[in-house]
């Protein structure tokens, strides 16, 4: 595990964040296919927040992508980088994102966040985000469709439907990667077609309703968090007992 650091020119008020996004939202690359499903690595990102210690902890873990194997997994942990704001949660989890890629021994591959890309009010979401800072192709896949809609699904595994915004504009798409299951919903992140999106999803998926990547990542970046604050604990109760013998007999 290592400790995350918030950059010195980060945002700190929402009027800054909206400014970065609109600043970089033009540098996503959406005429790229991306990787072919099944080859190379696929990682996962995902954060845990601790609101109470002002704790964020990422993780990043790497999968083949054929056998969905874990190659290597990395975790950060730092100071909430940012206030919670809807539609500015990127700028909450990026820097400790960063930090657990960096640590990585290997390349990433293919990204997968939990959460948005193109899907975004803005329509540049965390996904997207992460892509152009890094140049990493990605991709989102998130557990609900925020405020965006979509026609029926049918019950069946593979079953797609446009995830739509105001005027039919078209985002993304919710996937049943289980039959008879809620769906998940996708979109592009960054060096990645929807078509390519869904496919990884698909294939990342072969058991359960979420990603492999994600399932994974979550689990990795809430133990991080519970050892991190264990420490902290442990380091209070110690300082604590130091200071209480140090205390003059009455």
């Amino acid at each position: 595990m290592i400790t995350a650091q918030v950059p010195a020119d980060w945002p700190a008020t929402e009027e800054e964040a909206r400014a970065v996004q609109d600043a970089l939202r033009g540098r996503v690359v959406r005429d790229e296919p991306g990787p072919p499903p099944g080859t190379g690595h696929v990682t996962g990102v995902d954060v845990a927040y601790d609101d109470a210690r002002d704790l964020v902890a990422a993780a990043a873990v790497v999968l083949d992508a054929a056998t969905l194997t874990v190659v290597a997994e990395a975790t950060a942990v730092g100071r909430v980088a940012f206030p919670y704001v809807p539609g500015l949660l990127a700028f909450r989890e990026l820097p400790a994102v960063r930090a657990a890629l960096d640590a990585l021994p290997c390349p990433p591959g293919l990204v997968v966040c939990d959460g948005y890309g193109l899907a975004h009010p803005r329509r540049f979401g965390l996904a997207s985000h992460l892509g152009v800072l890094t140049g990493l192709p990605t991709i989102g896949v998130a557990k609900n469709p925020f405020t965006f809609t979509h026609p029926a699904l049918a019950p069946t595994r593979g079953s797609t439907a446009p995830l739509l915004a105001e005027e039919a504009e078209e985002v993304g798409a919710a996937l049943r990667t289980r039959s008879a299951v809620k769906p998940v919903y996708v979109s592009v992140g960054h060096r990645v077609s929807l078509e390519n999106a869904l496919a990884h999803t698909l294939a990342l998926t072969p058991q359960y309703r979420l990603p492999e990547t994600t399932r994974r990542a979550d689990a990795l970046c809430r133990r991080a968090l519970r050892e991190s604050t264990d420490s902290q604990s442990a380091g209070l109760i110690s300082g604590a007992s130091r200071e209480s013998s140090r205390k003059p007999s009455p």
